[in-house]
């Protein structure tokens, strides 16, 4: 992955470091986000088999399997290849160790043969080294970093730190894989712990801000705040989530990270218009609050999470722009079995028997897993058919689609907001626009209007 395009202003000769940090597709691009790389490459290093990712994933199994072949009788398997980066970087620009604070910030050191829902050797947090001076400062971060971890309760780093033995350039298709496929994900930024700020060293611009923020139902755009951290030294650590501050019957949290462009798209398409009943908050921790619980280990990011008396029920990870994808998932698991028929599946309530047929009071009907406001009362009407009905909506809140099932030609009306299906539209509605928007009462939701019960 070609990095930073900034000219170089010397001619000393470029350095790389071979790096394991999980999975190799996040670990290429967040190191690439570091200025003063140059690029950053996938590849398989320190095993003993071929450097494919066919053999290296046969050969995990193997080892998971107790049956790898062994090199000669009486001697261990074989060790496999772990998934690495190639980080190359211009030291005139930044240091190794500028490097290697990103490198322990970016993932969690401390997980052994694995990272996140990745396991197996192959995913070892490793740092390859070229020459007595690379494995100097490499052991140098390692205990600067263990000790900063040791300060905030977490775990003892497992990060091998050998010489470069073997190194082999991964797959085409492994290169750049963020950049070729919107449904890949980022990494979370590992422990949220960051490298210590006295010793982290300079690097050619501003180091990742961080914070944490919550929001209610209803509220407006929220971004993370930037934390003032001048250049080259640690942000703070972004707090952990309050339960007591959160709702502990039902809560989203979207676990973000820091230089995530899949956040940021997901801030503007979705937070940025909240107007759900369940709650949202945001972290950049890889953290739950205390007391509650996930029921597997978070890996990219965003992931929204949906809790439940503080239990993680459902959760929704990676996001490419697909918010019809997000809502429904929201939806499945909010909406009562009549409700998703409905909204999922084109499905119709029988006559006189849904919700809100005799509504008169002045109020807004909303749209039941987004709150997104769909018809003003003013605009409600009785038709005789058995359904709620509508003359106008509110500007913007429905999408028409042709249908022509049952054997019949209409047009769908579907919630621009959330992309359920409320009904349809027909032209024998009363003035001023002479339209009938004839909407299954069980998917709106009725909000009165202030001082109205």
């Amino acid at each position: 992955m070609p990095a930073n395009d900034a000219p170089r202003v010397t001619d000393a000769p470029l350095e790389t470091i071979v790096l394991g940090m999980g999975c190799f597709w996040g670990a290429e691009k967040r190191m690439a986000e570091l200025p003063g790389v140059v690029d950053v490459e996938s590849g398989y290093a320190n095993g003993e088999v071929p450097g494919t990712y066919e053999a290296i994933l046969a050969h995990e199994r193997a080892l998971r399997s107790g049956a790898a072949a062994r090199r000669d009788p009486g001697t261990p398997p074989g060790r496999n290849h772990a998934e690495v980066v190639k980080v190359t970087f211009d030291p005139a620009r930044v240091t190794l160790a500028a490097v290697l604070a990103k490198f322990w910030e970016s993932h969690d050191p401390t997980q052994g043969d694995r990272q996140g829902n990745d396991v197996g050797s192959n995913y070892r947090s490793a740092i390859y080294t070229q020459g007595a001076a690379q494995e100097q400062i490499a052991r140098g971060t390692r205990e600067a970093y263990q000790r900063a971890l040791t300060a905030a309760g977490r775990g003892t780093i497992t990060t091998e730190i050998a010489p470069l033995e073997v190194y082999f350039r991964a797959e085409d298709y492994h290169q750049d894989y963020l950049k070729k496929n919107p449904r890949g994900y980022c990494g979370l930024g590992g422990t949220g712990v960051r490298y210590p700020a006295a010793e982290k060293p300079a690097a050619d611009g501003p180091p990742d801000d961080g914070a944490s923020t919550t929001r209610p139902a209803g509220a407006g755009p929220v971004a993370p705040a930037k934390s003032g951290a001048p250049t080259g030294a640690a942000a703070p650590v972004p707090p952990r989530l309050d339960g007591e501050a959160l709702a502990r019957d039902r809560q989203l949290v979207v676990f973000e990270a820091a230089d995530c462009g899949f956040c940021r798209q997901f801030e503007a398409d979705v937070l940025a218009r909240w107007q759900a009943e369940v709650p949202v908050a945001r972290t950049l921790r890889a953290e739950v609050p205390a007391g509650w619980t996930l029921e597997k280990t978070l890996f990219a990011t965003p992931t929204i999470v949906l809790f439940e008396q503080g239990r993680e029920v459902s959760r929704y990870t990676g996001y490419d722009g697909d918010a019809g994808r997000f809502w429904k998932w929201l939806g499945l698991r909010l909406l009562t079995p009549e409700q998703r028929r409905i909204a999922f599946e084109q499905g119709t309530e029988r006559p006189f028997t849904g919700s809100h047929l005799d509504e008169k009071r002045p109020g807004t009907f909303v749209d039941p897993v987004s709150g997104a406001p769909l018809f003003r009362s003013d605009a409600k009407f009785e038709s005789g058919t058995g359904w709620p009905s509508f003359f106008n909506p509110v500007p913007g809140a429905l999408t028409l689609h042709e249908d022509a099932s049952h054997g019949m030609r209409r047009v769908e009306v579907r919630s621009a907001s959330s992309g359920i299906h409320l009904g349809h539209v027909f032209d024998d509605g009363p003035p001023p626009t002479h339209k009938r928007y004839c909407i299954n009462g069980n998917v709106l939701k009725f909000v009165p209007d202030a001082g109205e019960r």
